[in-house]
């Protein structure tokens, strides 16, 4: 197997994004019909996946992951640990893994607004609402109707305008970015 190195330009967009995402998780808005609140976290992850390849985002998410696991309190709220992770609302982080690994393999190479903001909302929401929805229903007990009505539903509006955000914001921070290389 191949090792991967990763040079200071590299690892410094990758903290900057780990902490993006960090930061992001506090920004809430808690509803009282939901054990998941609104946060900016939708946004920060699609950015994740347009700014860097898929094992880089990859990698930048699993961080983020065993950052919270440890008990650094840098989940949705200022949560941590694996009660978080294996909680009513840890699918949803477990489907950030995967939807930015997923939106980052499927973006292509060259910035294209339609192409990212189809992907983020195509791919990456379904991702992400399917695996919150399934531990959301299986560790609460609730029905699917349930799980649905308060874990997904209420959100998709402002994830699609948050996908949409980030597909905007994605060619001006790539060129910041960039400019670390």
């Amino acid at each position: 197997m191949k090792s991967t190195t990763y040079d200071a330009g590299t690892l410094t967009r990758l903290a900057l994004l780990i902490a993006m995402n960090c930061v992001s998780a506090y920004m809430i808005i808690p509803l009282p019909f939901s054990m998941s609140p609104i946060s900016l976290q939708t946004l920060v992850v699609n950015l994740v996946a347009y700014l860097l390849p898929p094992k880089q985002a990859c990698a930048a998410m699993l961080a983020y992951v065993c950052i919270g696991l440890i008990g650094i309190p840098v989940f949705t709220g200022g949560a941590s640990g694996p009660g978080k992770m294996f909680g009513p609302t840890g699918g949803y982080i477990w489907g950030y893994v995967v939807a930015v690994t997923l939106i980052a393999w499927l973006k292509g190479k060259e910035y294209n607004f339609k192409r990212f903001a189809l992907v983020g909302v195509c791919i990456g929401l379904p991702v992400i609402d399917v695996l919150g929805c399934i531990q959301l229903k299986l560790i609460t007990g609730m029905t699917w109707e349930g799980a649905v009505l308060s874990g997904v539903l209420p959100f998709i509006p402002l994830d699609i305008v948050k996908c949409l955000g980030a597909a905007a914001l994605a060619r001006p921070l790539y060129k910041i970015l960039g400019a670390m290389r």
